[in-house]
């Protein structure tokens, strides 16, 4: 097993590598100061949009059902908004300039694809530490190695006033989602216009970057920890992924193990990125496509091409509170459940670096500037087709307090396939919780856990 990353470790690392690569520097303490004026804690615009679809940003929703208890679904606060107009094929001329390419595609591809727009909500919120720890990011964090390592953040988000593409996307990766959680999620593919399940899994995840006690000093480098067990198909019970992710992306790298029941062993899995396709979505979404991005950014050279008004998913708690099998269609969800709100969002386009690989050599994300999550990605193949798409399914979850953008939905629009991945239906639906021991997430931990 390799040594832990020690703060010594980590700083040596940095240091050689931002003397020698380029970077880009945190913001003025004038910038910073609309932190709490123009801006949110979080660095969205305060203001409603000109025709006020977009409302104002007045602190977000953080008020608990007196019914809801930890580890069951949460209650929509919003069950009586009803539709404020819906989009199909024969009227998204209308409304083009409000979406993404890829949902345009899928409006042109099937003809029981809609969208139901509802009134916008603006529910992101965060605790004041979070808030307090983004400020202070906003003059001490920066990037090194062609902005594959974060330097001086921690706590809250690194880059609230983005200045590279990167930065925005460093934002998506260490997104508040709390300091740790459990969940249980199921993964259905369709092809061809058939449902199957293709996986129900448990995962415990920590978030080290954002223990509430920590520091920048006491911070090890790992952002992520993902402690994952497949529950079923029955013949792959017991597998398990760990993978431990950091903010220097060049000194330390992804750790990740798997543990196969039919070997009864833990093995190292360094091809568990990129463009590997995830095993829990057979093989219908790539391991950097989980939440939509996921793992390190070498690969592409990335630019922010700015800001716009775009439909995209939100609120989505009316959703998960239903059976797998009343959301999930066949060749698309169901648009019936589906919750779309008007939004502003940061667009990201991804390009190809000069000497790397990829599968789906275009991107382009969608970040809501909120959360800063991404909400739409949209991928195209080496003859320039667009070729996937995917969308974010975020829920409130206003006892962390924070909207959870854990489940996500790509498809391939070239095979008219799509996988789903959900916490419909399952009795641990992204529960909040104290962090687990770091020893958990180690891979004699999983040989000790291991099914056998």
């Amino acid at each position: 097993m390799p040594q832990p990353i020690t703060l010594s470790r980590l700083s040596t690392l940095l240091l050689a590598f931002a003397a020698a690569t380029p970077g880009w520097a945190a913001v003025t303490a004038e910038e910073a100061a609309k932190l709490k004026s123009e801006l949110t804690p979080l660095g969205a615009e305060r203001a409603a949009s000109k025709d006020g679809a977009i409302p104002a940003w007045t602190g977000g929703y953080t008020t608990v059902s007196a019914s809801y208890k930890a580890g069951t679904p949460r209650p929509d606060p919003f069950a009586a908004d009803k539709p404020v107009y819906s989009i199909t094929a024969a009227n998204m001329a209308q409304h083009a300039d409000k979406l993404s390419d890829g949902q345009q595609a899928l409006l042109k591809k099937y003809p029981s694809y809609r969208i139901d727009v509802y009134p916008t909500r603006r529910t992101a919120a965060a605790p004041e530490w979070v808030y307090d720890n983004t400020l202070k990011n906003a003059t001490r964090a920066k990037t090194a190695n062609n902005g594959d390592t974060v330097v001086g953040a921690y706590g809250g988000i690194p880059f609230p006033i983005p200045k590279s593409g990167k930065e925005a996307m460093w934002n998506h990766l260490l997104r508040w989602a709390g300091e740790a959680a459990l969940f249980e999620g199921s993964t259905w593919s369709s092809s061809g216009g058939r449902v199957a399940l293709a996986a129900t899994i448990r995962s415990e995840i920590n978030y080290p970057y954002y223990y509430k006690d920590g520091t920048p000093q006491k911070f090890a480098g790992e952002y992520w920890y993902n402690y994952q067990v497949t529950l079923e198909p029955s013949f792959k019970a017991g597998e398990t992924i760990l993978v431990r992710d950091p903010v220097d992306q060049v000194g330390m790298n992804r750790q990740a193990w798997q543990y196969l029941v039919g070997q009864r062993r833990v093995r190292k899995a360094p091809n568990l990125a990129y463009d590997t396709p995830d095993p829990t979505t057979s093989g219908n979404a790539f391991m950097d496509e989980v939440t939509l991005f996921l793992g390190a950014m070498d690969r592409f050279e990335f630019k922010i091409v700015g800001k716009k008004e775009l439909l995209i998913p939100y609120n989505l708690n009316s959703f998960i509170q239903k059976k797998p099998q009343d959301v999930v269609g066949g060749n698309h969800l169901n648009p019936e459940p589906m919750r779309w709100e008007l939004h502003r969002v940061w667009v990201v386009e991804a390009e190809l670096a000069p000497g790397k690989r990829h599968a789906v050599p275009k991107r382009r994300y969608y970040l809501d500037e909120d959360t800063w999550a991404v909400s739409l990605y949209d991928g195209w193949d080496a003859q320039g087709q667009l070729w996937r798409t995917g969308l974010a399914l975020p829920f409130l979850a206003p006892e962390i307090p924070a909207v959870i953008s854990a489940n996500f939905v790509t498809m391939d629009l070239l095979k008219g396939s799509y996988q789903a991945a959900i916490v419909n239906g399952n009795a641990a639906q992204w529960e909040a919780r104290a962090p687990y021991p770091e020893t958990n997430f180690t891979p004699e931990s999983v040989a000790a856990r291991g099914v056998r």
